[in-house]
């Protein structure tokens, strides 16, 4: 069995890399070629949860899943708060044939989700991103973003000052892009073309009256019902575009608020970005558009990417 440890994965699985990787596999999943069960995730004690991902990369494709624990006080304490494995099987003998790194893989693959998202759905000329947090999804995505969109410009917000500051200060060191640290949301997204919610926020911490029209969103923060963090006009506001359909209407917190309160229906989730990018649905259909790409993650990302690292790939 072959193991892929946390430092081969961020070396071999390169955005360059996982971008299109992470683009075939959504085109894959909308288009019913994969099989896969919704997450399933087991609450623990202190806000701590557990998490089981299945799914198959076709009928005689690899298969497998993710084991992950999320601890959100590892952050403070300069640890992963995304730790686990993604295992894969032999789709011919049924044995299993990999273990790699599941705190890695998917901090790389999320962020080149959002990248897909933002290249398909962002305008042409986006280049000022505004980043609301500052944990391990904040600098992935602003590396990843950078691939798909000309970035020049980066703000970003988190509930500590002093944290945000740091992190303005490495990435701007890192990047050699001006990265500045707003003390206000609103400050933070007021001239932003693309707006990226990273956060463990459990209320709402972005509001759709500070969103300008043209405005890409990727909402990724939160995975499960309950934590949102946009607001429901915002949501209400938006193109909303999903990972996984299926998901969001079981899932996506910040829809499923909206939902009940009487906002939006579901065929307010117009789509999955599979759709998009294969062409079955438009995306972003005019300039002063507000898209949003709600990211709950998904098993056929990280399963793609750990078959790209095996097969040599990546």
């Amino acid at each position: 069995m072959r193991l892929i440890d946390q430092d081969e994965v961020r070396e071999r699985l390169t955005y360059e890399v996982a971008i299109p990787i992470v683009r075939a596999a959504m085109i894959a999943l909308s288009s019913g070629q994969t099989r896969q069960h919704l997450r399933s995730i087991i609450p623990l004690a202190d806000g701590r949860m557990f998490g089981i991902m299945p799914g198959a990369l076709g009928e005689r494709g690899a298969f497998g899943a993710k084991l992950i624990s999320i601890f959100p006080e590892n952050f403070a304490l300069g640890q992963p708060s995304h730790q686990g494995v993604v295992i894969l099987f032999d789709p011919d003998s049924g044995a299993p044939i990999c273990v790699a790194h599941a705190g890695e893989v998917t901090a790389i693959r999320t962020a080149a989700a959002s990248a897909v998202a933002t290249g398909a759905l962002a305008r042409p000329e986006a280049r000022r991103l505004a980043i609301l947090g500052y944990g391990e999804q904040a600098e992935t995505h602003l590396r990843a973003l950078r691939h798909v969109r000309p970035i020049d410009h980066v703000t970003v917000w988190g509930r500590s000052p002093e944290r945000a500051g740091a992190f303005a200060a490495r990435m701007a060191a890192e990047t050699g892009l001006p990265v500045v640290a707003s003390v206000e949301v609103e400050s933070a997204v007021a001239q932003a073309d693309i707006i990226c919610t990273v956060s463990g926020a459990q209320e709402p911490i972005l509001k759709g009256v500070w969103v300008a029209p043209g405005t890409h969103l990727n909402l990724v923060g939160s995975s499960r019902p309950g934590p949102v963090e946009v607001d429901e006009d915002l949501v209400a506001a938006c193109r909303f575009i999903a990972d996984s359909r299926e998901g969001v209407l079981a899932q996506g917190a910040e829809f499923l608020n909206a939902r009940a309160s009487g906002r939006v229906r579901d065929d307010h989730v117009v789509g999955e970005i599979g759709q998009v990018l294969s062409g079955a649905i438009a995306g972003r259909q005019s300039v002063e558009q507000i898209t949003a790409y709600k990211s709950l993650g998904h098993i056929v990302q990280d399963l793609a990417s750990v078959q790209a690292l095996l097969s040599g790939r990546a």
